[in-house]
């Protein structure tokens, strides 16, 4: 039977314009899920259904295919099963359908395969994931009336220690996988129906978690950020132009060059020195003569024709594995090191295909702090993997 992941991503939200290709802690929160269905494997074809070009843009750079929804399913009044079921017509191949939603960042592929293998190997015909809370529950009085609220799930007499009380499951809307003749029927959840526990903490949903620093940290801590563990990060090479500086040459009338930067990135590099990583930078052009005045003290290859093989040979120098190297570049001389580092990042204006091949994009434009806030995301998955090692 032919499995498809299925995003619904529209392109208006009332509350944050784009939301589904907002950054999230570096990526477009769309990105988050797909990463996780695209390494689950179980999937024989990943879509995104979207009426917003620069969702499909978004949606193929992570290496989905792109339904393009009519304006009829895509108004604000638009269920998720008037879209599934426009998808499937259009789709005869498809037997199942997993849907996905977009806000869910913390999804796992790990939680994926076992809900295919209770769909493909058990026989439900529907699964749906739910999360345990421990919340006790009191009837509602509407204002104006006279009369007592009840309890619902306790004994006020005698309530539970959370340790003592199982809690009770609820949807946490993260997926919804169902057979085509179910939603061919208009269910999303009927048939032999199961449901799918999820750790608490990868149940963060962007719709509730309104406060959008907060859902990064939940991110960070506990999202999937691909398939080979995180390592500590001991080697940032750093593009100096565009990245360090804004990529501009002032030239005076004597014919010397000036570039500017921001003093934000030197403390983001002096704080990365002081963790124990080491910077080195690298540049196209002869800027021998402008880096003394910056002071930094690192490392740096000018008139860098090939910046792959320079980052190479620093790589075997130090004796590092490409997972403990990160990597800041912004254009497309840049890409075959933002692949092969183990944490990449771009500024927030590095060229399309920069974008593409970064896991992490800033907010911050080249020579305006992007490498303070690259250095400050080191900071943060240092962390995450100082915490994965605890446990």
């Amino acid at each position: 039977a032919h499995l498809a992941a299925l995003v619904l991503a529209r392109g208006g939200s009332k509350g944050i314009p784009l939301k589904n290709i907002k950054l999230l802690a570096g990526v477009p929160l769309v990105g988050w899920v797909l990463r996780a269905a695209l390494d689950a494997g179980v999937f024989h074809s990943v879509w995104v259904s979207t009426d917003h070009d620069e969702i499909e843009k978004v949606a193929k750079q992570f290496g989905a295919q792109v339904h393009r929804r009519s304006p009829e399913v895509s108004q604000d009044s638009s269920t998720s099963l008037e879209a599934i079921r426009e998808f499937l017509n259009h789709h005869q191949e498809v037997d199942i359908v997993g849907n996905i939603q977009a806000t869910s960042p913390c999804l796992h592929p790990s939680d994926l395969i076992k809900v295919a293998d209770l769909i493909q190997k058990e026989g439900f015909d529907s699964v749906f994931s739910v999360v345990r809370r421990h919340q006790f529950r009191w009837s509602e009085v509407k204002k104006g009336e006279n009369k007592m609220t009840e309890p619902q799930n306790l004994n006020p007499a005698k309530r539970y220690r959370r340790q003592d009380w199982p809690g009770e499951l609820y949807e946490n809307g993260s997926f919804y996988f169902a057979k085509r003749h179910l939603i061919e029927k208009g269910y999303l959840q009927g048939g032999k129906m199961a449901y799918y526990e999820m750790r608490a903490e990868h149940s963060v949903d962007i719709d509730i978690d309104i406060d959008w620093p907060i859902a990064e940290q939940r991110v960070l801590s506990f999202g999937y950020f691909g398939k080979e563990p995180l390592k500590e990060v001991k080697l940032l090479v750093c593009s100096i132009d565009g990245c360090l500086t804004n990529g501009r040459i002032y030239v005076t009338e004597d014919q010397k060059e000036m570039v500017s930067y921001d003093y934000r990135d030197i403390v983001g590099i002096n704080l990365l020195k002081k963790r124990g990583i080491e910077v080195r930078l690298i540049s196209e052009r002869d800027c021998s003569k402008t880096l003394p005045a910056m002071q930094l003290e690192c490392v740096a290859e000018v008139n860098a024709t090939d910046k792959l093989q320079v980052l190479e040979d620093w790589r075997k120098y130090i004796g590092l594995s490409w997972k403990e190297v990160a990597y800041l570049g912004n254009e497309e001389s840049d890409v075959e090191c933002l692949k092969k580092a183990g944490m990449s990042g771009v500024p927030a204006d590095a060229c399309a295909v920069a974008q593409k091949a970064a896991g992490y994009i800033c907010k911050s434009s080249g020579g305006c702090g992007a490498v303070r806030e690259f250095a400050e995301h080191i900071f943060l998955l240092l962390e995450k993997v100082s915490s994965a090692r605890k446990q």
